[in-house]
């Protein structure tokens, strides 16, 4: 059985989280883990989530209602114990000074660039494995 990576996508927004899964495809790049998804629309969603553990990767838009993945991502940087790496997506790249600001290890522009989100997306898992190894 091949390892897996669980990656959790925090969007209000069904066509964004629609837009992460299409552009990570079964895996973002050939020598990181097949991706399993794990979808949340509500900030509370996203914090059971991490409470229970296992997740690689946090995606999360900075751009949902009520709350934006940038203060979200701030919060569980803060909060969970060992939270995972985090990749904000924003509105403009204007943002991404917002994006340092949250802790965010990487960020990429909405919508979605499929080759920029899994370039991203690869670059955070094999810096999760390795941080495991």
């Amino acid at each position: 059985m091949q390892p897996t990576a669980t990656v959790l996508v925090y969007s209000d927004d069904s066509n964004t989280r629609e837009q992460v899964r299409l552009a990570t495809g079964r895996r973002p790049a050939p020598d990181v883990p097949v991706v399993e998804f794990l979808e949340c629309a509500t900030p509370a969603a996203v914090l059971k989530e991490l409470d229970r553990g296992g997740v690689d990767v946090c995606v999360l838009d900075g751009e949902a209602a009520p709350m934006g993945g940038m203060g979200l991502c701030r919060q569980i940087k803060d909060e969970i114990f060992n939270c995972p790496p985090s990749l904000v997506l924003i509105g403009r790249p204007q943002d991404a000074w917002l994006a340092t600001w949250s802790r965010a290890e990487a960020a990429v522009t909405l919508p979605v660039d499929p080759v920029e989100f899994a370039t991203a997306l690869a670059a955070l898992l094999r810096e999760k494995r390795s941080l495991n190894a």
